[in-house]
């Protein structure tokens, strides 16, 4: 879009920075050996969210943490690492990884181990387990605190359009039919279904609408859109430019990106470490103290890229930011990290491979100063 008004330098921003956060999907949702991975029996797989650490880094471990998101009375703590969701499997309709690829495979093993729901009308999904908006366990309605999620047909649809991606187009047929089942009595969908054994006090019946909204006019859309897509024998909505670029043309990002509020402790080597800021600033790095002053990308963005690529693992990328004012390096940063260091690690981490699949580098770690790995 901002190449056809002419804005090629924005676009050049545009098209780098995606570039970036798809090499870097791994590096922020993708989990191994984990507990939940050897439980269900995969080497590992997606992740709903990964919550920053105190340096903005991917959160993707065991230990338990208390989730933003959460109430203020909800004190309970859950491990990042084993919170999963329907919702990774976007990837593929987004085209950002292939039905195929052996990580979308397992983490669908580990969604549906986690989050699938049998009813006497077909499949669901929950959005993800430890959800608190639903009914509570007795029935009675959710009263803006405390509640479990129930298992929604809209999730049907997507994972319906997931099963099309993958080629199995009789499944998602069954999928449809069992969100045509899920509506009530007036064939309006309804946001969540009851998921568990009847309470005819509360008229809440196993597979059949819960006391949320209906309609939701976003699962009748998707019931639409599978429509479409079962006609066309293709996901229609999914874009063709993220396929081409990066599943055909195997698209990798030469950057990895540093920011004030992602401070990377470690990166691949063969990389260029990208240093971006909301203001002018110049960067000085290196045992010489070479100064790199960034670049403004037109959108808020000033940015300096690093000549890191030539680095071996083990060395460590030092760096200051200077702020650039009407004086030039009126102020230093005023970060508890200064000099920054990134460490060089081993090599960008790529995708599986199985099945002579394409590898796919995903990105690297984080910190004032980055390692290479």
């Amino acid at each position: 879009m901002a190449e056809a008004q002419g804005e090629s330098r924005e676009a050049a921003f545009l098209r780098e920075t995606a570039d970036a956060w798809y090499s870097s999907i791994d590096d922020w949702t993708y989990v191994k050996d984990s507990r939940l991975a050897r439980r269900v029996g995969v080497r590992g797989y997606y992740l709903r969210i990964a919550p920053p650490d105190e340096r903005g880094e991917p959160a993707k471990h065991d230990d338990h943490l208390q989730f933003w998101y959460q109430g203020p009375r909800i004190k309970r703590k859950f491990p990042p690492a084993a919170i999963v969701s329907p919702d990774a499997l976007a990837y593929v309709r987004f085209g950002l990884r292939a039905p195929d690829d052996p990580r979308v495979v397992a983490t669908a093993k580990v969604i549906d181990a986690i989050t699938k729901v049998e009813t006497p009308f077909g499949p669901a999904w929950h959005r993800y387990n430890h959800d608190g908006y639903g009914e509570k366990s007795d029935g009675s309605p959710f009263d803006g605190q405390h509640g479990y999620g129930r298992a929604w047909p809209l999730l049907a649809g997507e994972r319906a359009h997931f099963e099309l991606a993958a080629g199995r187009r009789d499944e998602a047929v069954r999928l449809m039919r069992a969100m045509e089942r899920f509506a009530g009595d007036g064939g309006l969908i309804p946001e969540q279904v009851w998921d568990t054994y009847d309470i005819p006090e509360h008229d809440l019946y196993f597979g059949r609408p819960s006391g949320s909204a209906m309609p939701l006019v976003w699962a009748h859309a998707e019931y639409i859109k599978l429509r479409r897509s079962l006609r066309d024998g293709r996901v229609f909505d999914r874009p063709p430019q993220t396929v081409r670029r990066y599943l055909v043309d195997g698209i990798e990002s030469p950057h990895v990106l540093w920011r004030p509020e992602h401070r990377r402790r470690a990166m691949p080597a063969g990389k260029v470490l990208r240093v971006e800021l909301p203001e002018p600033a110049v960067i000085r790095w290196g045992a010489g103290g070479r100064d790199v002053p960034t670049r403004d990308s037109g959108l808020g963005v000033h940015y300096a890229d690093l000549p890191t690529a030539g680095l071996a693992p083990g060395d460590a990328v030092r760096f200051t930011i200077a702020w650039a004012g009407p004086g030039w390096l009126t102020r230093k940063a005023a970060y508890a990290i200064t000099p920054s260091v990134v460490r060089i690690g081993e090599g960008a981490h790529h995708q599986e491979t199985e099945g002579g699949r394409r590898p796919a580098a995903a990105g690297a770690g984080a910190d004032g100063a980055a390692r290479v790995r």
